[in-house]
């Protein structure tokens, strides 16, 4: 049991729980402390430590793993396939709806229609995913890394989101490791990535109140993939979260919609979503997210019994 929960996201399961921790959990003191707490940033990590205020790692990334392979398994089935080139493409298309740089939406709008021009040349449904990798790589925010990296990405997102989503074993098993940490005194969820989604259903299955709930580099709002799939539907706000707060980088393709109200209905005052962090040249990373005043003056509140005032 633990005051606060922290849920990672996807391609760490070649780490623990305590290795996530020991990255995590500078970044989240820094927020606090930026955000005017010091004090409170100790009780969170101090001298190369974890603090007093116990935060821990509901670590899942195991679940994904393969006895009689290394890693994660990144052999896809045709239906895994089919569903990256729809993941890829509605990342296309979340760039050429909401990009901030005119520039980038334009050049996104003209991908998206090269590609629907191109609909059937290609043989085989890995090669039907390339051309979609390939125009999202021509794209500012994934430029600087490459074909190798995108697919990478693609590949390694789907494969796991899709398991998550799609397997009833994986989903119960995931849900555990969260349900094992959250108790009486948990006050804060944190999840990040598709440890978003994962925290997102958690807080759906509460007996008890959440204060509150943070979702930071969110896929929930990518509609045909995950928002479709999530549990339960309709989707909404968790009953139980007093506040649910989501933060999402312009830049961060994985967090398609920075505004969640729209998608997810509630009380009034519930959801704080649209709200809009610079990570530089790393718009996906936790540690980046975590490190914000947005986050620590959210934490602060509830550490320091201020509530939702």
């Amino acid at each position: 049991m633990a005051r606060i929960v922290l849920v990672h996201g996807i391609a760490q399961e070649q780490k623990s729980a305590d290795t996530l921790e020991a990255e995590w959990l500078p970044s989240l003191a820094g927020g606090v402390r930026t955000a005017g707490y010091p004090e409170l940033a100790d009780s969170l990590w101090r001298g190369a430590r974890p603090g007093e205020a116990e935060a821990r790692m509901a670590f899942y990334g195991d679940v994904f793993t393969r006895p009689d392979q290394q890693g994660a398994a990144d052999e896809l089935t045709e239906a895994d396939w089919l569903f990256a080139e729809a993941l890829a493409e509605e990342w296309l298309a979340r760039v050429a709806e909401t990009a901030p740089r005119e520039s980038d939406q334009a050049q996104a709008r003209r991908e998206l229609e090269n590609l629907h021009g191109q609909a059937g040349e290609q043989q085989g449904v890995r090669a039907a995913v390339r051309p979609v990798l390939n125009a999202l790589v021509r794209l500012r925010p994934f430029a600087r890394f490459g074909v190798a990296f995108a697919e990478r990405l693609v590949v390694k997102a789907l494969r796991q989101v899709t398991l998550y989503l799609t397997d009833e074993t994986v989903r119960e098993r995931v849900q555990e490791r969260v349900s094992a940490l959250i108790g009486p005194e948990t006050e804060i969820v944190i999840g990040h990535s598709l440890g978003s989604v994962v925290a997102y259903e958690a807080a759906h299955r509460l007996d008890r109140p959440l204060p509150l709930l943070i979702t930071v580099g969110s896929p929930l709002g990518l509609r045909n993939v995950v928002y479709e799939r999530t549990r339960p539907q309709p989707p909404g706000v968790p009953p139980q979260v007093a506040r649910w707060v989501n933060l999402a980088d312009r830049d961060d393709l994985v967090a398609a919609r920075p505004d969640l109200t729209a998608l997810f209905p509630g009380p009034g005052g519930v959801l704080e979503s649209g709200y809009t962090v610079d990570n530089g040249s790393k718009p996906h990373e936790a540690a980046f997210y975590l490190a914000k005043p947005e986050v620590g003056t959210q934490l602060a509140r509830i550490l320091t019994g201020g509530g939702l005032s």
